[in-house]
């Protein structure tokens, strides 16, 4: 059976009215996946928050430190131009990450072999010490080196298909060689930051604006299969990310969601091949709220097939 891991935490992250990355992303998905059915044969657990120990495998302590001072009481706070704190920014940042690590838990400990976690803020643009691109802690790097703690476990493979480079992921583990990071991007974008990496576990694709499925379909085959099966990871996390879409406004790629829905077929055969079809998905980006919807319906679908 497929997991999900969310949480009412999640709403209370609030940057705005005009902001993109709002609660309404997160209440759409879940409305979605009811009106779809899809809720209802899903294994439903309420996320946690993450514990330090969890945050400070990828985060430095004065980051997090940082981060709780800063927290206000009312109002905003802004880290960067892109990025601001409200009163539940950290609770839903803190629950997004506690989400990858108990999805984690639970994939290894067999219950079920697949996790799909409906969380906000996203995460793969957090770097060590440093919040950026609406992202406060990297869930998915969060995750792996939980993963990588359990005997089980010696090799990870992140997968992610956000239309911005996943850089804070990279940044994780570009010198660990028990992590595989595949990231898929629009170039150039967005974060302009270690997308020219080049180390024998990064493997970056660049796609300009304007790419479109086929295109998008060919490269991914063309990058990541074969490094996954050199690879051979013992798990699988996913950064999913919709905002790829050709309705998405925030960039310029023209997928659409039977785009995301042969990725996750892609992802789940490998799994199936290397990790007995063990899988983590991270919800990233997606900003359209009906292409974002529909979308993560496609990928949990695949998820559970």
């Amino acid at each position: 059976m497929t997991a999900l891991f969310t949480h009412l935490n999640c709403l209370e992250h609030d940057m705005g009215e005009r902001h993109p990355e709002r609660p309404a992303r997160l209440a759409a998905v879940l409305m979605h996946l009811d009106e779809t059915g899809l809720y209802s044969d899903l294994d439903v657990h309420e996320a946690p928050e993450a514990q330090r120990i969890d945050l400070a495998r990828v985060h430095g302590d004065a980051f997090l430190d940082g981060l709780a001072e800063l927290t206000p009481e009312e109002g905003l706070v802004r880290l960067d131009p892109d990025t601001a704190m409200g009163p539940g920014s950290l609770r839903a940042a803190r629950t997004a990450a506690g989400a990858a690590v108990a999805a984690v838990e639970l994939v290894l400990g067999g219950a079920d072999n697949r996790a799909f976690c409906a969380v906000r803020p996203p995460g793969h643009h957090a770097e060590g010490s440093r919040a950026m691109g609406f992202c406060f802690f990297n869930s998915v790097a969060v995750a792996a080196a939980r993963a990588l703690e359990d005997p089980r476990i010696n090799r990870v493979a992140i997968l992610d298909f956000d239309v911005h480079h996943g850089n804070g992921t990279v940044a994780a583990f570009m010198d660990n060689p028990d992590v595989l990071v595949c990231s898929s991007f629009q170039f150039p974008f967005y974060p302009y930051r270690l997308q020219d990496v080049q180390r024998p576990n990064i493997v970056n694709t660049p796609l300009p604006a304007g790419t479109r499925g086929p295109e998008f379909r060919k490269a991914l085959e063309r990058d990541w299969l074969l490094a996954l099966d050199d690879f051979r990871p013992d798990l699988f996390l996913v950064s999913a990310g919709f905002d790829g879409h050709a309705d998405d406004p925030l960039a310029g790629l023209l997928l659409t969601e039977e785009d995301y829905a042969w990725v996750t077929s892609l992802i789940t055969a490998a799994a199936k091949r290397h990790a007995s079809g063990r899988i983590v998905s991270m919800l990233e980006g997606g900003y359209d709220l009906g292409a974002l919807s529909r979308s993560v319906a496609a990928h949990v679908e695949g998820l559970m097939a």
